[in-house]
């Protein structure tokens, strides 16, 4: 499951494990691998400096993310330092999951991962730049500042479009996404989770 910041992809595999399937989340696997302890946050102390680390001996994850979507080189350094880890730790999830279907939610996709993580099929949940901006301030609370550099660092629809298998549009209701959802699942004959 692909899709930009603010399209609904929480949305979307929260269904998905409420109908049983299993999901295994890149974001939640980037959370995991930076935790203290873990290799990928002394790599990414060595890279970027102290500042990066909190009071509490975690990575600041909102510091990090203002150096990181105001400025392209730092956001390339940290993808370089944790995209391994990340791919790693999805493929170990992705080699314990059993069920008729395994969903990977994957919100910076890109063709290399079907490959890599031998892919059947990719969706995206996609929204309108619009709506993404709109539920970034407002739900999420981000300043429209840094709701626009978080969008603007990332794929257009039209090149998300162009690389995965179908597209679920979410600009209406949870209901309505869950019914494009259930839709989906039928048509690629996926009964159960």
């Amino acid at each position: 499951m692909a899709g930009g910041i603010g399209a609904g992809k929480s949305a979307a595999t929260e269904r998905l494990r409420v109908l049983g399937f299993e999901v295994v989340d890149a974001d939640v696997v980037a959370h995991h691998v930076t935790e203290p302890g873990q290799p990928a946050l002394a790599v990414l102390r060595d890279a970027f400096g102290d500042a990066i680390i909190g009071d509490d001996g975690a990575l600041d994850r909102a510091f990090v993310a203002d150096v990181v979507f105001h400025d392209r080189t730092a956001l390339r350094r940290l993808n370089l330092i944790t995209h391994g880890y990340i791919g790693i730790e999805i493929g170990e999830q992705l080699e314990r999951a059993r069920g008729e279907a395994v969903f990977v939610a994957l919100p910076l996709y890109s063709r290399e991962h079907r490959a890599a993580f031998s892919l059947d099929e990719v969706w995206a949940v996609q929204v309108t730049p619009a709506t993404a901006l709109e539920r970034l301030v407002t739900l999420r609370g981000f300043s429209r500042d840094d709701a626009l550099a978080r969008l603007g660092n990332q794929m257009t629809n039209e090149e998300r479009s162009q690389i995965v298998d179908r597209v679920i549009w979410n600009e209406g209701s949870l209901e309505e996404l869950y019914a494009q959802i259930d839709t989906a699942l039928e048509s690629s004959g996926i009964t159960h989770g």
